[in-house]
């Protein structure tokens, strides 16, 4: 079972590297920055906001 992210959450978090909004994917299970190209982790309900944790989006992604 996967854990959902608050949508109030959602509603207020921004890239910490672009300080622009985010996209929930909910089946990755991260919170995707389209600007900054970057997919942050969300582990157990959590959004991990750390620049040093997020994954790079592929140029297909």
């Amino acid at each position: 079972m996967t854990s959902e992210v608050d949508p109030k959450l959602l509603e207020v978090l921004v890239c910490p590297q672009t300080r622009t909004p985010l996209r929930y994917d909910r089946e990755r299970q991260e919170l995707i920055s389209e600007r900054a190209r970057l997919a942050y982790p969300v582990r157990d309900g959590v959004p991990i906001m750390l620049i040093d944790e997020a994954r790079e989006l592929g140029a297909d992604e």
